[in-house]
């Protein structure tokens, strides 16, 4: 009777495992099998450059349409206005009157917002002088604006700001000034800040004069100088924003 290790080595088959060693080492051997090398695919070549251009193009993409839908709005909204003075009972209600007077005659009240202001809140809540609106009414121009103070979203809201006189200029510059430390207000608001007078073309005033002081030829004198100023400034306006004019 044959050991038992020899009737297993007999019976069971083991094809590789009992190769001398330097068959094992050689190529001729069943463990050192050749396969061809993966086919690269050209697509894939510069995918990884591709996808880091990808990712960095996202942020100007996004901002460019940001962008974009910025100026679609701009170019729809209706440009906005603000006249200020002092309280808010004489000048500047009577410069957005006369304003608002000569667009609606233009067919133009649908594009531009209007409204005035003043820079300190005394007389807030109020109805503009009589002596005001009494001038005003004689020149076909009805003043309904009730007084109230400027803020802080003045200037985010409007895209023209325009002071009677330079201490007015000087006050809202200030207010814009303290605001901007609390408020996530324009950087370049102050831009929007201009004298009344400046649109002026056939008086050389360089100031709105405050009329409360004075008698009725004070009132006639403001509701020359802003009907003067007031077509100057439509005519600023419409030749700065043409589509204002598209129907």
């Amino acid at each position: 009777m044959r050991p038992l290790y020899t009737r297993l080595a007999t019976t069971i088959k083991l094809p590789y495992c009992h190769y001398p060693l330097p068959r094992l080492l050689s190529l001729e051997s069943p463990f050192f099998l050749s396969f061809p090398p993966p086919k690269q695919n050209p697509s894939l070549k510069n995918s990884n450059y591709q996808v880091r251009q990808t990712r960095r193009a996202r942020p100007i993409i996004r901002k460019a349409l940001m962008a974009s839908a910025t100026e679609a709005e701009a170019q729809t909204k209706p440009f906005s206005v603000l006249f200020v003075c002092l309280g808010n009972i004489c000048r500047s209600p009577a410069a957005e009157g006369v304003f608002r007077d000569l667009v609606k005659k233009k067919g133009l009240d649908s594009k531009l917002t209007i409204d005035s202001a003043g820079t300190i809140n005394y007389h807030e809540g109020n109805e503009a002088d009589p002596r005001m609106r009494a001038a005003s009414k004689k020149r076909g121009v009805e003043i309904t604006s009730i007084s109230r103070p400027i803020k802080p979203s003045d200037f985010r809201d409007f895209d023209l700001i325009l002071a009677m006189d330079k201490q007015n200029r000087e006050d809202i510059l200030g207010a814009f000034e303290r605001w901007s430390h609390r408020e996530t207000l324009p950087a370049d608001a102050h831009k929007k800040v201009r004298l009344m007078c400046s649109y002026c073309k056939r008086h050389n005033e360089t100031e709105v004069p405050d009329p409360y002081y004075g008698g009725s030829h004070g009132f006639e004198k403001v509701l020359d100088l802003l009907e003067d100023a007031c077509e100057s400034l439509l005519g600023s306006i419409l030749a700065e924003n043409s589509h204002l004019l598209d129907s």
